[in-house]
């Protein structure tokens, strides 16, 4: 059975968890991670040097990387709804989930780290203001997408790009910040908390 390995309240794992529900995928979850006794550490580390989760264990294959695992997942138990066949739906997807783990995922590392880890190494007032900033700026551009689509990300189908940024939005709405009113992604959410999956681990976790 596939493992996976990391807390629960991860954003990270909990892509993974969505996709899972997703493909009808059973699995064996258990804690992992930073704060475990040496032992395991050492044991995790093998496993990805990292040190970060997810990680996956699936037979003999072990992966890391939480959008690779998604893409993984699909690529085994799929037959081409979350990650379409066809060369240009399925780039598309893959597009917003690149955009997602990279310049989404940049501009509120700062503000998050400060407003909702309380990091002491992320205390400048200013940049914590640029974050945020950035981040409304990149959410306007999900905003615009959608706008367009009137559906999903990508388009009128649900897809692995609406996992890893449903629960980007969700972490965007739950953030102590000030943030514009985006119709469409108001709208966005409301389909998302239709879908079981969601339900069960979008709208949790901190991490």
């Amino acid at each position: 059975m596939l493992k996976i390995l990391g807390k629960a309240p991860s954003i990270n794992v909990r892509k993974v968890l969505w996709t899972c529900a997703e493909l009808g995928i059973d699995y064996e979850r258990e804690d992992w991670g930073a704060g475990f006794q040496s032992t395991l550490q050492e044991h995790f580390l093998a496993l990805n040097p990292n040190a970060l989760v997810p990680v996956i264990v699936d037979g003999d294959f072990v992966m890391w990387e939480s959008n690779a695992i998604c893409r993984y997942l699909c690529a085994k138990h799929d037959k081409g709804t979350l990650l379409p066949s066809g060369v240009e739906a399925h780039a598309r997807v893959e597009q917003w989930m690149d955009w997602q783990a990279t310049e989404l995922n940049n501009s509120w590392r700062y503000a998050f780290m400060a407003l909702v880890r309380h990091s002491p190494a992320h205390g400048d007032p200013a940049q914590v203001q640029a974050s945020i900033g950035n981040w409304n700026r990149h959410m306007g551009i999900l905003e615009g997408q959608l706008a367009t689509t009137a559906g999903f990300v990508t388009g009128d189908q649900f897809t692995l790009a609406d996992v890893v940024l449903g629960l980007s939005v969700n972490r965007w709405m739950l953030a102590p910040i000030a943030r514009p009113h985006y119709h469409a992604i108001g709208e966005y959410y409301k389909r998302l908390s239709e879908r079981p999956g969601f339900r069960q681990f979008g709208p949790n976790g901190g991490d």
